[in-house]
């Protein structure tokens, strides 16, 4: 494993130590370093150590024992990070950190030296792989974390691309709009999940940043509590899944920012059927569903850049940016 394993005169945090994942009771500290951040960068966000366990059930291109470091101040919980790698359909391998720190300790250079560590231990682990790749290093962050945007920046990060955080009032309700013709929107049954799962890699091909998802990723997504098939917006050409949207209502998250919203994400139509108002037609329907349900506002994610007009389609319905995501990235030199 790369240095920093121990504490250097440079971070002037008495008591600091660093350490290896030590397994499951690891999962306690890691929620209370998240939500700690999330709530200082008004990340809506609440984790839960079943939250944890799920993910860690089903890593990929992960070993948290190797790919993990945690820091500690007085044996009490400061910071931690894990690493792992993907490919980009069609683009680079991405070499990924996720980086936290407890805001106490913050701006004493802990966060710089918990990104060298990550850096260093995706390095070890890119020397390894084929070397005609194109290795690229990549990390996400918010408009509410200038801290870590300038970390990232003065790292040689650039952002590769912004998502908007879209939010629409419930009120006023939009009228219904007819689907295409020949389509019709049915329940979503368990013998339906694998062929709705299959449209959605389908369609998410054409988006940037599309990465392959493995079938441990399709009994994650089955096993989250935003996988709420009584809510989603399917539509059907016969047997064929034309377009979606994946509707869901997070309880603990909207407890947590203080907002009865409904969730219109997961937006999808299939090449074929493109072009012909789907997409509006199932977003009014999900909107409507949701006013039926008392929540008072929805929110949706976009990619700023999205191709097919996604930005235009959102707006044109009532959602508004409200926050700001960036991907950054750099290349990574072995």
């Amino acid at each position: 494993m790369p240095a920093p394993l121990s504490p250097s005169d440079d971070l002037r945090i008495p008591g600091l130590t660093f350490r290896r994942f030590r397994g499951e009771t690891d999962y306690p500290a890691m929620v209370e370093i998240m939500n700690a951040c999330n709530r200082a960068d008004q990340a809506e966000y609440n984790e839960s150590v079943e939250d944890i366990s799920r993910i860690f059930s089903h890593l990929t291109n992960c070993d948290p024992y190797t790919d993990m470091l945690f820091a500690e101040v007085e044996g009490e919980p400061a910071g931690y990070a894990r690493v792992f790698w993907k490919d980009e359909h069609e683009g680079p391998r991405l070499y990924i950190h996720l980086g936290f720190v407890v805001p106490a300790w913050r701006r004493r250079g802990l966060g710089r030296r918990i990104l060298a560590w990550s850096q260093a231990r995706l390095r070890e682990i890119a020397a390894d792989h084929p070397a005609e790749l194109q290795k690229v290093l990549h990390a996400w962050s918010t408009d509410a974390a200038p801290g870590a945007n300038a970390l990232l920046e003065s790292s040689g990060y650039r952002v590769a691309r912004t998502m908007h955080g879209m939010t629409r009032p419930i009120e006023p309700i939009p009228e219904p709009l007819a689907l295409p013709k020949g389509l019709q929107i049915r329940p979503a049954l368990p013998e339906h999940y694998r062929a709705i799962w299959n449209a959605r890699e389908e369609a998410y091909r054409d988006h940037w940043g599309y990465a392959p998802r493995a079938e441990k990723d399709y009994v994650t997504w089955q096993e989250s509590r935003r996988f709420q098939p009584v809510l989603w917006k399917t539509a059907w050409d016969g047997d064929e899944v034309a377009g979606m949207v994946l509707n869901h209502v997070d309880v603990r998250r909207n407890d947590w920012v203080g907002i009865d919203r409904g969730y219109t994400q997961d937006i999808f139509v299939r090449r074929p059927w493109r072009r012909r108002g789907l997409a509006r037609a199932l977003l009014v329907e999900s909107i409507r569903m949701f006013a039926s349900m008392g929540k008072v506002e929805t929110l949706l994610g976009v990619d700023s850049e999205n191709p097919f007009g996604a930005h235009r389609l959102y707006e044109s319905v009532g959602y508004r940016p409200y926050r700001e995501h960036y991907v950054y990235r750099k290349p990574l030199t072995v």
